[in-house]
């Protein structure tokens, strides 16, 4: 997704629109945000995006207001472009990945290794250049992929925890062993019908599996 810089000059908007393969029937259609400090950037970038069969749901410049418009809008991918100030665009690119549960891809016009790095670590998924434009697509579903396998890998660790933090409560509370406690798991699971996860976060949550503490002799 990164790429070295051609010896000519920068190509006109036109190029860079002609370029520009559009979406093949069947293809996801996006609701992408794009941000930048530059206003004649978000005018360069936008058209290629809807050239590319995606719709532009904002553009934004302000870090102030970039955070809101991205909780509101919810856009399926962001790009985020590299102004006059890096400083800027890593504010814009950390307030997006605080609101956003989509990936945000930086925009580079021209290479820039110390921001690609800064950036990776806010959470950028990938960066793509001006000189790419015919690979953008290319690019954005490569992001969109990786980024559902992060979340899902996200959840994968999330159900171990949670089935490990119910298995706990039951060994506490019934004096088994990690063994004991996940055959009850896994048995009530059978008996109700009913997924081990599902169970696990009853547990937590106080499922009837856990018996009553007991009374206080008076």
């Amino acid at each position: 997704m990164s790429s070295t810089p051609r010896d000519s000059g920068k190509e006109s908007d036109s190029e860079h629109l002609a370029a520009v393969a559009p979406l093949t029937d069947g293809a996801d259609h996006l609701r992408v945000l794009i941000a930048n400090e530059r206003k004649d950037r978000l005018a360069l970038v936008a058209p290629i995006v809807v050239a590319l069969g995606h719709e532009v749901i904002a553009r934004e410049i302000d870090v102030e207001d970039v955070g809101s418009v991205t909780a509101r809008e919810r856009p399926d991918v962001a790009l985020v472009g590299l102004g006059a100030s890096s400083g800027h665009a890593l504010e814009l690119i950390d307030k997006i990945v605080r609101e956003a549960a989509c990936p945000v891809i930086a925009l580079l016009h021209a290479p820039d290794p110390a921001f690609v790095k800064e950036a990776s670590k806010r959470g950028v998924f990938a960066h793509i250049s001006d000189d790419d434009v015919e690979d953008w697509q290319s690019s954005i579903d490569i992001v969109l992929r990786r980024f559902a396998e992060y979340h899902d890998l996200q959840g994968a660790f999330g159900r171990r925890a949670l089935t490990e933090r119910a298995k706990g409560i039951l060994m506490e509370r019934h004096s088994i062993d990690e063994v004991g406690a996940f055959e009850m798991l896994r048995e009530r699971s059978r008996t109700d019908n009913r997924k081990l996860i599902d169970l696990a976060v009853a547990v937590v949550d106080g499922h009837r599996l856990l018996p009553k503490a007991p009374q206080a002799t008076p």
